[in-house]
Protein backbone atom coordinates (compact mmCIF):
# COMPACT_ATOMS: atom_id res chain seq x y z
CA UNK A 1 0.00 0.00 0.00
CA UNK A 2 1.22 3.55 -0.88
CA UNK A 3 0.93 6.50 0.48
CA UNK A 4 -1.71 7.84 -2.11
CA UNK A 5 -3.73 5.22 -1.55
CA UNK A 6 -3.76 4.98 2.29
CA UNK A 7 -4.89 8.35 2.14
CA UNK A 8 -7.76 8.12 -0.03
CA UNK A 9 -9.05 5.23 2.01
CA UNK A 10 -8.39 6.73 5.28
CA UNK A 11 -10.64 10.01 3.96
CA UNK A 12 -13.30 8.14 2.86
CA UNK A 13 -13.49 6.45 6.45
CA UNK A 14 -13.12 9.84 7.94
CA UNK A 15 -16.18 10.70 5.77
CA UNK A 16 -18.19 7.63 6.03
CA UNK A 17 -17.75 6.25 9.55
CA UNK A 18 -16.62 9.24 10.99
CA UNK A 19 -19.05 11.41 9.31
CA UNK A 20 -16.51 14.37 9.41
CA UNK A 21 -17.22 17.66 8.07
CA UNK A 22 -15.02 18.26 4.72
CA UNK A 23 -13.15 20.82 6.58
CA UNK A 24 -11.91 18.90 9.17
CA UNK A 25 -11.21 15.89 6.56
CA UNK A 26 -8.65 18.36 4.89
CA UNK A 27 -6.58 19.18 7.90
CA UNK A 28 -6.26 15.36 8.57
CA UNK A 29 -5.17 15.37 4.86
CA UNK A 30 -3.42 18.43 5.14
CA UNK A 31 -0.79 17.04 7.87
CA UNK A 32 -0.66 13.82 6.14
CA UNK A 33 0.16 15.37 3.01
CA UNK A 34 3.40 17.48 4.89
CA UNK A 35 4.29 13.84 6.48
CA UNK A 36 4.61 12.59 3.11
CA UNK A 37 6.74 15.90 1.59
CA UNK A 38 8.80 15.64 4.66
CA UNK A 39 9.75 11.98 3.25
CA UNK A 40 10.30 12.83 0.14
CA UNK A 41 12.64 16.17 1.30
CA UNK A 42 14.19 13.50 3.55
CA UNK A 43 15.07 10.97 0.73
CA UNK A 44 13.08 7.70 3.21
CA UNK A 45 11.70 5.14 1.30
CA UNK A 46 9.16 4.37 4.08
CA UNK A 47 5.06 2.93 3.07
CA UNK A 48 2.46 3.69 5.58
CA UNK A 49 2.70 0.41 6.48
CA UNK A 50 6.47 0.18 8.23
CA UNK A 51 6.67 4.24 8.52
CA UNK A 52 8.83 3.38 11.99
CA UNK A 53 8.48 5.78 15.54
CA UNK A 54 12.49 7.29 14.87
CA UNK A 55 10.89 8.54 11.07
CA UNK A 56 8.04 10.53 13.12
CA UNK A 57 9.87 12.12 15.98
CA UNK A 58 12.17 13.27 13.52
CA UNK A 59 9.36 14.91 11.65
CA UNK A 60 7.56 16.16 14.82
CA UNK A 61 10.74 17.48 16.56
CA UNK A 62 12.30 19.48 13.36
CA UNK A 63 8.69 20.78 12.10
CA UNK A 64 8.06 21.53 15.61
CA UNK A 65 10.96 24.92 15.42
CA UNK A 66 8.55 26.50 13.15
CA UNK A 67 4.89 25.29 14.68
CA UNK A 68 2.91 27.01 17.32
CA UNK A 69 2.05 24.26 20.26
CA UNK A 70 -1.83 24.27 19.03
CA UNK A 71 -0.63 23.12 15.14
CA UNK A 72 2.16 20.89 16.57
CA UNK A 73 -0.97 18.97 19.11
CA UNK A 74 -3.32 19.02 16.28
CA UNK A 75 -0.42 17.51 13.81
CA UNK A 76 0.33 14.30 15.86
CA UNK A 77 -3.23 13.83 16.78
CA UNK A 78 -3.55 14.10 13.11
CA UNK A 79 -0.89 11.29 12.55
CA UNK A 80 -2.09 9.16 15.41
CA UNK A 81 -5.58 8.37 13.93
CA UNK A 82 -4.08 7.93 10.56
CA UNK A 83 -1.98 5.00 12.11
CA UNK A 84 -4.68 3.99 14.22
CA UNK A 85 -6.89 3.36 11.62
CA UNK A 86 -4.34 1.20 9.59
CA UNK A 87 -4.01 -0.63 12.49
CA UNK A 88 -8.23 -1.19 12.98
CA UNK A 89 -7.79 -1.89 9.09
CA UNK A 90 -5.67 -4.78 10.13
CA UNK A 91 -2.60 -3.29 8.08
CA UNK A 92 -0.55 -2.35 10.89
CA UNK A 93 0.27 -3.80 14.64
CA UNK A 94 1.49 -0.87 16.54
CA UNK A 95 1.57 2.79 16.21
CA UNK A 96 4.38 4.85 15.66
CA UNK A 97 2.79 7.97 17.38
CA UNK A 98 2.43 6.07 20.64
CA UNK A 99 5.38 7.28 23.02
CA UNK A 100 5.22 10.71 20.99
CA UNK A 101 4.87 13.44 23.83
CA UNK A 102 1.75 16.29 22.78
CA UNK A 103 2.52 19.78 23.67
CA UNK A 104 0.96 20.73 26.89
CA UNK A 105 -1.48 23.52 25.83
CA UNK A 106 -3.22 26.07 28.03
CA UNK A 107 -6.91 26.64 27.81
CA UNK A 108 -7.60 29.32 25.54
CA UNK A 109 -10.24 31.48 26.51
CA UNK A 110 -12.45 32.20 23.33
CA UNK A 111 -13.31 36.04 22.90
CA UNK A 112 -16.84 37.11 23.99
CA UNK A 113 -19.25 40.51 23.01
CA UNK A 114 -21.27 41.76 25.51
CA UNK A 115 -24.76 41.97 24.80
CA UNK A 116 -24.12 45.86 24.28
CA UNK A 117 -21.68 45.03 21.39
CA UNK A 118 -24.13 42.54 19.67
CA UNK A 119 -26.95 45.36 19.78
CA UNK A 120 -24.44 47.26 18.41
CA UNK A 121 -23.47 45.59 15.81
CA UNK A 122 -26.87 44.44 14.67
CA UNK A 123 -27.93 47.96 14.11
CA UNK A 124 -25.48 48.51 11.77
CA UNK A 125 -27.31 46.45 9.49
CA UNK A 126 -28.65 48.36 7.08
CA UNK A 127 -31.92 46.77 6.12
CA UNK A 128 -32.80 49.19 3.14
CA UNK A 129 -29.62 47.21 1.42
CA UNK A 130 -30.96 44.05 -0.72
CA UNK A 131 -29.54 41.78 1.36
CA UNK A 132 -29.70 43.13 4.58
CA UNK A 133 -32.74 41.36 6.46
CA UNK A 134 -30.69 38.26 4.96
CA UNK A 135 -27.52 39.88 7.14
CA UNK A 136 -29.55 40.40 10.08
CA UNK A 137 -31.49 37.04 10.19
CA UNK A 138 -28.21 35.62 10.10
CA UNK A 139 -26.88 37.53 13.31
CA UNK A 140 -29.86 36.94 14.91
CA UNK A 141 -30.03 32.97 14.43
CA UNK A 142 -25.89 32.87 15.42
CA UNK A 143 -26.57 34.36 18.59
CA UNK A 144 -29.92 33.31 19.72
CA UNK A 145 -29.03 29.93 18.75
CA UNK A 146 -25.60 29.31 19.35
CA UNK A 147 -25.37 28.20 15.85
CA UNK A 148 -21.53 26.87 14.26
CA UNK A 149 -21.14 28.82 11.05
CA UNK A 150 -20.79 25.24 9.10
CA UNK A 151 -24.51 24.42 10.76
CA UNK A 152 -25.48 27.73 9.53
CA UNK A 153 -24.47 27.79 5.78
CA UNK A 154 -26.14 24.61 5.71
CA UNK A 155 -29.60 25.10 7.77
CA UNK A 156 -32.12 24.07 5.47
CA UNK A 157 -35.44 25.65 5.58
CA UNK A 158 -36.76 21.83 5.98
CA UNK A 159 -35.61 21.98 9.48
CA UNK A 160 -37.30 25.76 10.78
CA UNK A 161 -40.18 24.83 12.31
CA UNK A 162 -41.35 28.55 13.41
CA UNK A 163 -44.97 27.00 15.45
CA UNK A 164 -43.10 25.27 17.63
CA UNK A 165 -39.67 27.90 17.58
CA UNK A 166 -37.10 25.35 16.93
CA UNK A 167 -34.15 24.51 14.51
CA UNK A 168 -33.15 21.29 13.60
CA UNK A 169 -29.51 21.32 13.36
CA UNK A 170 -27.15 19.12 12.14
CA UNK A 171 -24.21 19.69 13.53
CA UNK A 172 -20.21 17.39 13.49
CA UNK A 173 -20.42 13.87 12.78
CA UNK A 174 -23.90 14.12 10.98
CA UNK A 175 -25.72 14.55 15.01
CA UNK A 176 -28.87 16.08 14.90
CA UNK A 177 -30.07 18.23 17.67
CA UNK A 178 -33.01 20.73 18.22
CA UNK A 179 -31.90 24.28 19.20
CA UNK A 180 -35.07 26.93 20.32
CA UNK A 181 -35.21 29.80 18.02
CA UNK A 182 -35.35 33.06 20.12
CA UNK A 183 -38.06 35.03 19.55
CA UNK A 184 -35.68 38.09 17.43
CA UNK A 185 -34.24 35.33 15.35
CA UNK A 186 -37.93 34.11 14.83
CA UNK A 187 -38.59 37.70 13.72
CA UNK A 188 -35.64 37.90 10.96
CA UNK A 189 -35.74 35.08 9.56
CA UNK A 190 -39.62 35.53 8.63
CA UNK A 191 -38.62 38.80 6.98
CA UNK A 192 -35.86 37.58 5.44
CA UNK A 193 -37.87 34.36 4.01
CA UNK A 194 -41.27 36.65 3.34
CA UNK A 195 -39.37 39.62 1.92
CA UNK A 196 -36.12 38.57 0.02
CA UNK A 197 -35.96 34.74 -0.23
CA UNK A 198 -39.31 34.73 -2.29
CA UNK A 199 -38.21 37.43 -4.72
CA UNK A 200 -35.44 35.70 -5.74
CA UNK A 201 -33.95 33.38 -8.56
CA UNK A 202 -32.98 29.90 -6.50
CA UNK A 203 -30.59 27.89 -7.82
CA UNK A 204 -32.06 23.99 -8.24
CA UNK A 205 -29.67 23.02 -5.97
CA UNK A 206 -30.24 25.56 -3.26
CA UNK A 207 -33.91 25.58 -3.18
CA UNK A 208 -34.25 24.19 0.30
CA UNK A 209 -30.95 26.15 1.55
CA UNK A 210 -31.92 29.08 3.97
CA UNK A 211 -29.50 31.79 3.65
CA UNK A 212 -28.63 32.41 -0.07
CA UNK A 213 -26.50 34.88 -1.76
CA UNK A 214 -27.41 37.57 -4.34
CA UNK A 215 -27.25 34.74 -7.39
CA UNK A 216 -29.72 32.59 -5.40
CA UNK A 217 -27.12 29.86 -3.89
CA UNK A 218 -25.54 28.84 -0.86
CA UNK A 219 -23.12 31.09 1.05
CA UNK A 220 -19.73 30.33 2.27
CA UNK A 221 -18.15 30.51 5.56
CA UNK A 222 -15.22 33.04 4.38
CA UNK A 223 -19.18 35.01 3.62
CA UNK A 224 -20.54 35.26 6.78
CA UNK A 225 -16.57 35.96 8.56
CA UNK A 226 -16.37 38.54 5.70
CA UNK A 227 -19.54 40.27 6.64
CA UNK A 228 -18.86 39.91 10.39
CA UNK A 229 -15.17 41.69 9.89
CA UNK A 230 -17.32 44.41 7.99
CA UNK A 231 -19.90 45.73 10.52
CA UNK A 232 -17.35 45.04 13.42
CA UNK A 233 -15.78 47.93 11.14
CA UNK A 234 -18.20 50.02 11.49
CA UNK A 235 -19.47 49.73 14.58
CA UNK A 236 -15.66 49.95 16.01
CA UNK A 237 -15.49 47.49 17.67
CA UNK A 238 -11.90 46.57 18.44
CA UNK A 239 -11.87 42.80 18.62
CA UNK A 240 -10.97 40.36 16.36
CA UNK A 241 -14.43 38.26 15.88
CA UNK A 242 -16.15 35.85 13.52
CA UNK A 243 -19.37 33.57 13.72
CA UNK A 244 -17.75 31.56 16.30
CA UNK A 245 -17.92 34.98 18.52
CA UNK A 246 -21.91 34.81 18.16
CA UNK A 247 -21.29 30.80 19.36
CA UNK A 248 -19.10 31.86 22.42
CA UNK A 249 -21.32 34.66 23.78
CA UNK A 250 -24.32 32.78 23.27
CA UNK A 251 -22.80 30.24 25.65
CA UNK A 252 -21.43 32.86 27.76
CA UNK A 253 -24.48 34.96 28.30
CA UNK A 254 -26.91 32.00 29.06
CA UNK A 255 -24.43 30.77 31.84
CA UNK A 256 -23.99 34.18 33.23
CA UNK A 257 -28.01 34.38 33.37
CA UNK A 258 -28.16 31.25 35.13
CA UNK A 259 -28.35 27.94 32.63
CA UNK A 260 -26.95 24.90 33.89
CA UNK A 261 -23.95 23.53 32.17
CA UNK A 262 -25.67 20.48 30.85
CA UNK A 263 -28.46 22.77 29.46
CA UNK A 264 -25.83 24.70 27.59
CA UNK A 265 -23.78 21.29 26.88
CA UNK A 266 -26.49 20.74 24.69
CA UNK A 267 -27.33 23.67 22.90
CA UNK A 268 -24.12 23.78 21.89
CA UNK A 269 -24.29 20.14 20.35
CA UNK A 270 -20.90 19.28 22.77
CA UNK A 271 -20.04 15.59 22.87
CA UNK A 272 -17.75 16.12 26.14
CA UNK A 273 -19.01 18.19 28.88
CA UNK A 274 -15.54 19.11 29.17
CA UNK A 275 -15.81 20.98 26.08
CA UNK A 276 -18.66 22.95 27.27
CA UNK A 277 -16.99 23.64 31.00
CA UNK A 278 -14.33 26.74 28.99
CA UNK A 279 -17.23 28.64 29.31
CA UNK A 280 -17.04 28.41 33.38
CA UNK A 281 -13.71 29.88 33.13
CA UNK A 282 -15.41 32.92 31.26
CA UNK A 283 -18.18 33.02 34.42
CA UNK A 284 -15.93 32.95 36.88
CA UNK A 285 -14.40 36.34 35.73
CA UNK A 286 -17.70 37.55 34.79
CA UNK A 287 -18.76 36.89 38.96
CA UNK A 288 -14.97 38.46 40.17
CA UNK A 289 -16.49 41.89 38.04
CA UNK A 290 -19.49 41.50 39.62
CA UNK A 291 -17.47 41.52 43.48
CA UNK A 292 -15.39 44.26 42.10
CA UNK A 293 -18.16 46.32 41.25
CA UNK A 294 -20.58 46.07 44.13
CA UNK A 295 -19.05 44.30 47.44
CA UNK A 296 -19.46 46.48 49.93
CA UNK A 297 -15.64 46.71 51.27
CA UNK A 298 -14.18 46.30 47.60
CA UNK A 299 -12.98 50.16 47.42
CA UNK A 300 -11.41 49.97 51.24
Amino acid sequence: MNWQQAVADFRMYLKIERGLAENSIENYSLDLRTFQNFLFSEKIKESPLDCSQETVKQFIYETAKVLSPHTQARRIAGLRSFFDYLIFEKYRQSNPTDLIETPKLGRKLPDVLSLKEIETLVEHVDLGHPQGHRNRAILETLYGSGLRVSELINLSLSNLFFKEEVIRVTGKGNKQRLVPMGTVAKKYLEAYLHQVRTLQKIHPEHQDTTFLNRNGRGLTRQMIFTLIRSLAQKAHIQKKIGPHTFRHSFATHLLENGADLRSIQILMGHESITTTEVYTHLDTQHLRAVVEQFHPRNGA
